[in-house]
């Protein structure tokens, strides 16, 4: 149950939400693909283990969005804490080999770290109606061809997404599920 106090990321175990993080001042760390395929390796080993089910997402220069079901905990943390603590710590080793002056940017002055990657407070929006679920897919699908982001020339041009899964039946990630199938 949701109150007050909770983050507005608070996602109850067995909920399906949509789901925004964003980097850290919006830094477009996510252009490049060995970046996004940390996302895509951590999504896979989550749905793998059975702790969560993808519905579907998208990977923009700055921000992500998950259409996805916490299925329960890992250990004593949260799916959605798991993930940003694994590509967090990914993202930074990357930086460190790759790109040094980029990581930079990602440094911040607080007592239990030294480099914030994701922002506070993630979008959470739970999923009840199947007609709202499809919203959102639509939204997440038509993002990298707005005029604004222009990254593919269709929806099912542009990699990190599942739209190819909806378009053309495709999963080339192999671990989404069709959202008809749980609303």
């Amino acid at each position: 149950m949701f109150n007050e106090q909770q983050r507005k990321s608070y996602i109850e175990v067995g909920d399906v939400c949509f789901w925004t993080a964003t980097l850290h001042n919006w830094i477009p760390l996510l252009q490049n693909n060995e970046v996004k395929d940390i996302i895509i390796d951590s999504l896979k080993n989550l749905s793998g283990r059975g702790l969560a089910t993808v519905y579907g997402f998208l990977i923009m220069p700055n921000h992500i969005h998950l259409i996805w079901r916490v299925n329960g905990t890992n250990g004593k943390e949260s799916v959605q804490a798991s993930f940003l603590k694994y590509t967090a710590h990914a993202f930074k080793k990357w930086l460190e080999k790759k790109d040094p002056a980029l990581l930079h940017s990602f440094k911040v002055q607080a007592n239990n770290k030294s480099y914030e990657f994701w922002k506070r407070d993630s979008l959470a929006f739970k999923l009840k109606q199947r007609d709202t679920a499809i919203q959102k897919l639509e939204y997440i699908h038509n993002n990298p061809v707005a005029k604004n982001w222009s990254l593919a020339s269709t929806r099912e041009a542009y990699y990190y997404s599942s739209a190819k899964f909806y378009e053309c039946g495709i999963d080339e990630f192999g671990f989404l599920e069709h959202i008809m199938g749980v609303l």
